[in-house]
């Protein structure tokens, strides 16, 4: 009897949580192995989906995140990270910025997709760096300020991830998350499932030529926080002074945290 005691399907419970943590460790590998293959082969086209599905909103609301940032206001000589940069769309704006003098650090572990966009940046204002989110190699507090655009719910570990923005900011800093949102506009909610569960992947396929990247991405928003519970992961994560708004009819929602 004693050496069945404690034993759950003639595992022990230390076995079992084991076992638990190896399963997920696997889950977690298998997937970040996925979604790098798969942003690594839409690289060439995924500025051209990203303008035609959204209408070129993207752009509009990519401007807004940035400006959120704070960047000219507090401080135009210092280090910026854009995280999941991808083809460097948002460090390509921030080096754009009237009066800005620093520098943008582009970090992004599908390096494909870097090289798909270093001809919009200098390389002496944007330094592009093969990183993941969850193990960034950069010093604490390097920066003075984080943007991540439509990439941070492709981490295997949100919360992982959300610690180690707040690691490498420095105090007074900004971490500004810009992500699909989940409208509460039923009329709004109806169309906008229609067209991103069912025409975005068919458009997304034809241009890029890839049958499951763009079938991809309304699956990855679906298992998105909402905006609250990643409004409360941030501060979970150290982040104060926690905010958020939605836009074109809560499509999108800009996050805004702040180390202190």
């Amino acid at each position: 009897m004693a050496a069945t005691a404690g034993k759950f399907g003639g595992m022990t419970a230390l076995e079992t949580d084991r076992a638990t943590a190896d399963a997920a460790a696997t889950g977690a590998a298998v997937k970040r192995g996925y979604v790098k293959q798969m942003f690594s082969d839409i690289a060439p086209y995924y500025d051209r989906v990203n303008r035609i599905i959204s209408f070129r909103l993207d752009q509009w609301w990519r401007r807004k995140a940035i400006r959120e940032v704070g960047i000219v206001a507090n401080d135009p000589n210092a280090t910026y990270l854009d995280l999941c940069a991808g083809t460097l769309d948002i460090s390509s704006q921030i080096a754009s910025l009237p009066d800005f003098r620093g520098s943008v650090v582009a970090a992004d572990f599908a390096e494909p997709m870097l090289r798909a966009g270093l001809g919009k940046v200098s390389r002496a204002v944007v330094r592009p760096v093969t990183a993941d989110a969850l193990e960034l190699p950069f010093t604490d507090a390097f920066a003075a300020g984080a943007i991540v655009v439509f990439g941070i719910r492709n981490v295997v570990d949100l919360d992982a991830a959300l610690r180690e923005v707040h690691r490498v900011l420095r105090p007074g800093a900004r971490f500004v998350i810009l992500e699909f949102g989940a409208t509460q506009n039923p009329l709004v909610g109806w169309i906008y499932r229609l067209y991103f569960n069912h025409l975005c992947p068919l458009i997304g396929n034809a241009v890029a030529r890839h049958h499951s990247a763009y079938n991809y991405l309304p699956k990855s928003v679906a298992h998105f926080p909402s905006e609250t519970d990643l409004a409360q992961r941030m501060r979970d994560a150290g982040f104060e002074s926690v905010r958020w708004r939605s836009y074109t009819f809560g499509v999108v929602a800009i996050h805004v945290g702040e180390k202190h």
